[in-house]
């Protein structure tokens, strides 16, 4: 039996999955390795068996343990068909699934002949690809994981905000921990700025060495497993140097919410010397940067975000941007001395838009650039991120490109200081935290 105390609930996604529950498509879900996966499958578990489920009529197979890691697509079909309960819906949990060969066999073949509800976790884009999409016919359902939000890294920390009233009446926010210490929200901020948001940190507390060491051991995971050895399986040689995979990510890191080329990143590398390692000066070419940044890409270590021109509406193929899936990751492989701190909010913002639904895009009007487009079924945003609203000249910076937009979709600035007025033509200016926490 599975200890639900020790668990915290991931109920964005836990409701997701719940409202898929006896649905014919396989639940798949994805993000990178050590955000919270294999937790999710064990909070369905739990619910599953609160709703009535008996445990018998319930498979777990996690294929990061030795005992499934060797089985083939047969194995893991004659396994769970000799667990099943006769008479009874059976419920089947996949964890890491696609280190066995031709998976998807096994999954389609319990699809198609038990009453099964399927559930499945991968940490890498390939698990969806479009082979596997066109074998399963779109029956399947993606459910796509990030770590912790700032709301979430709070309460995985034991951390409470609560409403205080100050020495002049007004009332502000305050967080506690669980030993009634206090602090202010800003300094909460910089915790999680520093710490990230994936989920093992809370084990280890908020100790940077600690911290650093599980950061090192997901790093190198991600490299090793999801990149590295993911091409041999699939018998692409293309993805064989580690060190200009590192010299990649490392661009790409120091780089977030920067315009970036495929053609620049090589360049780059060489004139900075980055490669020279005493034998190569070359330029690796476009093509073969291109196959790495699209390993890091599928392995969820980095976002790319398009560019979307608001005039013309179209999305453009010039220059987008890369977002890193946790700023404790930059963090780790650049030191937490060398933050971009404006590029850092800006990373926040995003995944923090794409948490709560929304497709997002760089909005570009005339030679001027809006942060983020961000759309989902029933509204559209526009968003300018920066760290103060304090200063004239970044207000008119931050500001202008939001007055060349004529709709009437909501136009926000997220900033760390505000400023005192909260609108401006239409335009609101909002604390960045505290939009964070209406999460």
């Amino acid at each position: 039996m599975i200890e639900s105390h020790k668990l915290k609930k991931r109920d964005r996604y836990l409701n997701k999955l719940i409202g898929f529950q006896d649905t014919e498509p396989v639940k798949v879900i994805t993000g990178i390795r050590r955000c919270g996966k294999s937790s999710l499958l064990k909070l369905m578990v739990i619910h599953l068996i609160e709703m009535g489920i008996q445990p018998e009529q319930i498979v777990e197979m996690s294929f990061e343990y030795n005992d499934f890691r060797k089985m083939t697509a047969d194995d893991v079909y004659a396994y769970v068909k000799n667990q099943i309960v006769s008479g009874k819906r059976m419920y089947l949990f996949f964890d890491e699934i696609r280190r066995i060969d031709a998976w998807e066999d096994a999954i389609n073949a319990l699809r198609v002949d038990l009453d099964c509800d399927i559930y499945v976790t991968g940490s890498n884009a390939y698990l969806l690809s479009s082979e596997y999409s066109t074998y399963l016919s779109g029956r399947c359902v993606e459910i796509k994981m990030l770590p912790l939000s700032f709301s979430e890294f709070l309460y995985f920390h034991d951390f409470e905000v609560r409403e205080t009233k100050s020495a002049l009446g007004g009332v502000h926010k305050q967080v506690f921990d669980k030993n009634g210490e206090q602090y202010g929200l800003r300094e909460a901020f910089e915790a999680f700025m520093l710490f990230g948001g994936m989920p093992g940190i809370a084990d280890v507390g908020l100790d940077q060495e600690k911290a650093l060491a599980l950061l090192d051991g997901i790093y190198s995971t991600v490299v090793v497993r999801d990149i590295l050895e993911r091409e041999k399986r699939r018998g692409q040689k293309r993805i064989t140097d580690p060190i200009l995979l590192r010299k990649i990510i490392m661009f790409l890191a120091d780089n977030i919410g920067s315009n970036v080329s495929i053609t620049s990143i090589g360049n780059t590398l060489v004139n900075e010397g980055l490669l020279e390692d005493g034998k190569r000066k070359s330029v690796p070419s476009a093509h073969t940067v291109q196959a790495y940044v699209n390993a890091l890409l599928e392995s969820y270590f980095f976002y790319e975000i398009k560019r979307f021109d608001i005039k013309g509406k179209e999305y453009l193929r010039t220059l987008g941007k890369y977002y890193i899936v946790d700023i404790a990751l930059k963090n780790y492989l650049l030191g937490s001395r060398n933050r971009d701190s404006s590029h850092a909010i800006e990373n926040i913002v995003y995944f923090e838009l794409l948490r709560r639904g929304y497709d997002v895009a760089i909005g570009k009007i005339d030679n001027m650039e809006v942060d983020f487009i961000a759309t989902d079924a029933n509204e559209k945003k526009y968003f300018q991120v920066t760290e103060s609203m304090n200063s004239e000249d970044v207000r008119k910076r931050e500001l202008a490109p939001l007055q060349k937009i004529r709709d009437n979709y909501e136009k926000i600035v997220l900033s760390l200081d505000p400023g005192m007025d909260g609108l401006y033509e239409g335009i609101k200016s909002e604390n960045l935290i505290e939009w964070l926490l209406e999460d």
